[in-house]
């Protein structure tokens, strides 16, 4: 199998990626052509498995049922643009010089170029043992990204950003890539400066992205299923992640600041996030200005977080932590002062897993909405 990719890949990157670098004269700056050919693919193979696995599940096994999947339509047109359009220009035209920048991947601590942190550096005998590093990788990797996650809905003007990750009333298979390109930049950033500082190598790399990628797809799945009580404590299940995408309860404002957990929801087990147990919960947001990206298409959509976010970057309030609502003219309001500016309320339909309208009063007071 390893035989075969390998020559997979060296006939793309000759037939596929090297013609179009050298149209585009971008030989010099867009790293190794076999690095860009392995990403497509593997890009091609995440698609296929969220379309021809996780997607059937939905039909199968759906937590909520819906009259139609129209909301889910943007998701799908960004995922495609996302992996393999996107996210394979931003790694090969900005990542990869950054990387080579700094140094390159770690060759050992006799390589005075290696980054002094990486993990060979200090243990070169884990170069014997891939799949051990792999997965001390994969742990710091995922460590990381918890607390990044936290941020991102501690943080208001980085929340204005993710929020319209978590708008969507329909949360499905393709709901992972829903994201403003700027909120992917500022990840894409921390987690591969932190594979530099590990050391990963480019492959390496590529494959610790797609597993986090595939679980992530397979975590925002709308099915009713869980890995049970030991399993469900160590590894992130639709049914954990739903509730991190929970519907703001107005009866328990703070209910849903919890599993943030990416693969590993032990992090969240640990630190005092994790939350089992509910029932199935519809998803979304209950602050009107972030809600109001359901009633826009793909570019809609983004136009929509950026004025969020300018309207929270430009401001002292953008950058102290905490929850936040979005008042006139984007500010940031803290959700305990959230009534004092009088907004009102309003109400969304859902279908309930039993197929009958779920009529949700949408509290703009509890918690801003943050369906966090």
């Amino acid at each position: 199998m390893s035989e075969f990719w390998s020559h997979l890949v060296d006939w793309f990157s000759a037939h596929g990626v090297m013609p179009v670098l050298h149209v585009l004269h971008l030989e010099g700056l867009a790293g190794d052509p076999k690095d860009i050919a392995a990403a497509l693919l593997i890009a091609t193979l995440q698609l296929c498995i969220i379309g021809f696995v996780f997607r059937p599940l939905e039909t199968l096994a759906p937590a909520e049922r819906w009259s139609d999947r129209k909301l889910t339509r943007p998701d799908f047109q960004y995922t495609v643009m996302m992996l393999v359009g996107i996210f394979p220009i931003f790694s090969f035209l900005i990542l990869t010089p950054l990387a080579n920048y700094f140094g390159g991947a770690d060759t050992g601590p006799s390589d005075a170029s290696a980054s002094p942190l990486a993990i060979t550096h200090w243990f070169p005998g884990l170069k014997a043992h891939p799949y051990l590093l792999f997965f001390i990788y994969y742990i710091v990797y995922d460590f990381v990204y918890y607390w990044m996650h936290r941020l991102q809905h501690a943080l208001p003007w980085w929340w204005a950003l993710h929020s319209m990750h978590h708008s969507t009333r329909q949360m499905s298979c393709w709901t992972n890539d829903r994201g403003s390109p700027v909120d992917g930049f500022i990840q894409s950033i921390i987690l591969a400066v932190v594979g530099i500082v590990m050391g990963v190598e480019p492959d390496e790399f590529a494959w610790l992205m797609l597993l986090g990628e595939l679980v992530q797809n397979f975590s925002h799945t709308n099915v009713r299923l869980h890995f049970g009580r030991v399993f469900g404590r160590i590894f992130v299940d639709p049914t954990f992640h739903r509730l991190h995408h929970m519907l703001v309860d107005p009866d328990r404002p703070n209910l849903h600041n919890c599993n943030f957990g990416q693969v590993l929801s032990i992090w969240d087990v640990v630190f005092g996030t994790s939350l089992y147990g509910e029932p199935v919960r519809p998803t979304g947001v209950g602050d009107p200005l972030v809600d109001d990206d359901n009633n826009h298409g793909l570019i809609g959509l983004h136009w929509n977080a950026l004025k969020r976010f300018w309207g929270a970057v430009r401001r002292p309030a953008g950058w102290k932590l905490g929850e936040v609502a979005f008042g006139e003219g984007y500010r940031p309001i803290p959700v305990a002062e959230w009534e004092a500016h009088g907004v009102g309320h309003h109400r969304q339909s859902e279908d309930t897993p039993d197929g009958h309208a779920l009529d949700l009063p949408l509290d703009a007071v509890a918690e801003a909405g943050q369906a966090s």
